[in-house]
């Protein structure tokens, strides 16, 4: 792999590689079949001649069954060919959905920068499924050409116009083949693109259907998605389109290939050239070779697909990565000194703070970017444009990021759960030597949500704890982070679809259960930014204003405004 990522072939090349032996072993059986099955025409022949025209039984008896043996023997290769090739491509796409996995959960991030996730989940599917089967490809090239081969043997034995014809006409189809292939890999590229963009936009929408339902705009994310939809629509039609030519003129060349064939056999029979039998087996031959050259015309195919979906992959794997990893080791124990200077980032400009290990502060942000690019250097998914954010003096630029993701631990406020019992997420975070979730439950208010449910904290919640209220769900997860007992927690709106007697519930649990851990609360809650130590408030990415809730309350008529209404 170079250091700016693999090119296109170069995915191609590695996916069918990885498969050497599996592809060697089945194009050996692929070529045995293809090998018995160009010599039953010929085998025929021999019958014609030796047995037919003369009537002898014994010659008879005995090219039978040397013929039932070919069709054994390629039988059996067949068999066993196509279960080792298809096992080959099934291989081959699943270590490319593993190398892209990994790419994707690469602690430093950047696959997914400008992709949604569906478009990476339909690389990681049919992508992957396309460049997999080019494994497969390899082994039916190798053996449709060792027919050809072999059919070319057999015609040069019997007649050396017949063998010639084959050998010096092969390598023009082929070539010809290879350019009819071109638009048909342009337009796959295209198709794949659109695809994965139509997947990414279903996903985003299926995601936010219940915002969508609230805010009343059905209407225009199904206009969206229809506009989406056509366009891949398009894009698929257009590649079938170049898919149904590209079969088609191919299918035309070999036919008139094998066409000529018959009839320079039939004219050599009629000169005398060549015997009745050996007519026969070359007419057979003509026939088989439709086999070889459709095969030759799929491979085409495949690998004009293959090498636009390597392609893609390629871009992808190739991707930057978001922040950089370092090799400083952090101080043990952490105690949670939190130092922001000059930190620019996106909405962020040149902001300056100092948190004080055990601190619970407040962030409140008017403009939600602000907010949102905070949460995203603090939990090293970017690094700031400008400035230094440091961790007990350490800058989280020197650290690796799950190093600095396991000191700092940002919970954002879409954290969604996943499929298993409500015990299960809670616990998904906590170390395996760390005590019970009660605390954490307890001061999430989730303890109420178990008690609430049919098996208590067992139940299963369904897929992304749809199964639960919005509230319910919120509860969970800031359980989920407190039970994680980072040494600094930032918690993004964590209590917005909670009552308020439970959100005070919360606030006054929240400093009883990290007395000595350093927290950050990113919200406008008037409930929870009372029991902080400290208010900061962001204005144009940077402080503006600092104090206690109380005191905000009584002199910022802006805070009061952001906090109150």
């Amino acid at each position: 792999m170079l250091d700016g990522g693999p090119t296109g072939r170069q995915v191609l090349r590695k996916a069918v590689g990885g498969q050497r032996r599996r592809v060697a072993t089945a194009s050996l059986l692929g070529m045995a079949h293809q090998g018995c099955e160009a010599l039953v025409p010929v085998v025929i022949g021999v019958i014609i001649d030796q047995a037919v025209a003369t009537g002898a039984t014994g010659p008879l008896l005995r090219w039978l069954l040397v013929l039932a043996a070919l069709f054994f023997a390629l039988s059996t290769c067949y068999r066993i060919a196509a279960r080792i090739t298809d096992g080959s491509a099934e291989h081959a796409s699943h270590g490319l959905r593993l190398t892209l996995g990994a790419k994707v959960l690469d602690p430093r991030g950047g696959a997914d920068k400008g992709r949604l996730p569906g478009a990476l989940t339909a690389i990681a599917t049919g992508d992957a499924t396309r460049v997999g089967a080019t494994a497969a490809a390899v082994t039916y090239a190798l053996s449709a050409t060792a027919g050809l081969v072999i059919s070319a043997v057999a015609l040069l034995r019997i007649s050396l116009p017949l063998g010639l014809l084959i050998l010096l006409g092969v390598p023009p189809l082929l070539w010809l083949g290879h350019l009819i292939s071109r638009p048909l890999e342009e337009r796959s590229e295209v198709e794949q693109e659109r695809a994965a963009h139509a997947s990414g936009v279903a996903a985003d929408l299926v995601a936010g259907l219940r915002v969508l339902k609230g805010m009343g705009a059905e209407a225009a994310a199904v206009s969206r998605y229809r506009r989406t939809s056509q366009d891949s629509l398009a894009a698929a039609l257009r590649a079938a389109r170049s898919r149904a030519w590209h079969d088609g003129a191919i299918l035309a060349l070999t036919g008139t290939f094998i066409a000529i064939i018959g009839l320079v056999g039939a004219h050599l029979a009629m000169r005398g050239s060549i015997s009745v039998g050996e007519l026969v087996a070359a007419v057979g031959l003509a026939q088989y070779l439709l086999g070889p050259f459709q095969l030759l015309t799929y491979v085409n195919g495949e690998f004009a697909q293959g090498r636009a979906s390597a392609d893609r992959i390629a871009e992808v794997l190739a991707s930057p990565p978001a922040v950089t990893a370092g090799t400083t080791v952090l101080p043990d124990p952490v105690t949670g000194r939190v130092r922001l200077r000059g930190v620019t980032y996106g909405a962020l400009r040149g902001l300056d703070l100092d948190v004080a290990p055990g601190s619970l502060i407040g962030v409140v942000a008017g403009d939600p970017a602000a907010a949102n690019d905070l949460l995203l250097c603090l939990g090293r998914e970017a690094d700031p444009d400008e400035g230094v954010i440091e961790l007990d003096g350490v800058p989280l630029t020197e650290l690796d990021p799950d190093d600095a993701r396991r000191a700092i631990l940002v919970a954002h406020h879409d954290a969604d759960l996943f499929e298993g019992s409500l015990l299960d997420n809670v616990r998904a975070a906590m170390a395996p030597d760390a005590r019970d979730a009660g605390p954490a439950l307890a001061a999430a208010a989730a303890d109420d949500v178990a008690r609430a449910l049919p098996q208590g904290a067992d139940t299963v919640l369904t897929e992304r704890g749809r199964s639960l209220s919005g509230g319910q769900r919120q509860r969970v997860a800031l359980a989920r982070a407190l039970a994680a007992d980072p040494p600094v927690l930032v918690v993004h709106d964590p209590t917005t679809a909670v009552d308020t007697v439970t959100e005070s519930h919360i606030a006054a649990r929240l400093r009883l259960l990290r007395p000595d851990r350093t927290t950050f609360l990113v919200t406008t809650s008037p409930a929870l930014l009372a029991g902080t130590d400290l208010v900061v408030v962001l204005d144009s990415g940077a402080v503006g204003a600092r104090g206690r809730h109380q005191d905000l309350v009584a002199d910022d008529t802006a805070y009061r405004a952001a906090v109150l209404a």
